[in-house]
């Protein structure tokens, strides 16, 4: 089993910056590939990022390269998503999860999640 905390939602300004942090408990870290998803109301979780448990690979949602990165510390158990020039419709939750497999785009491919953390980013 695998536990996860998200944590740095909160409000901001369109332009503005935000870093996503998630840390996990349980289950070897390092052994799991990480990614980002976000969920807005009415809507099914969309992927936004992943990272190979190496760290050294990368995956990204077109609607978010070059604005966002997604990273990963195993010495901390903690994957970060910076978010750069955010804009209004990067408003969603956000929730990490992690996977035995890598690359991964599809929900189903994690096996687990955080409860998510809240981003709003006004105009």
């Amino acid at each position: 089993q695998v536990q996860l905390v998200e944590s740095g939602g909160g409000l901001v300004q369109a332009g503005g910056s935000l870093r996503l942090s998630c840390t996990a408990s349980g289950r070897t870290f390092s052994s799991l590939a990480m990614g980002w998803f976000r969920r807005t109301p009415g809507k099914e979780r969309a992927f936004v990022a992943a990272v190979r448990w190496t760290g050294d690979s990368t995956v990204y949602a077109e609607s978010v390269k070059g604005r966002f990165t997604i990273s990963r510390d195993n010495a901390k158990n903690t994957v970060y998503l910076q978010m750069n020039m955010l804009k209004p419709e990067d408003t969603a939750d956000y929730y990490c999860a992690a996977a035995n497999v890598y690359p991964s785009v599809r929900l189903r491919a994690y096996d687990y999640w955080g409860q998510g953390t809240q981003v709003t980013v006004s105009s």
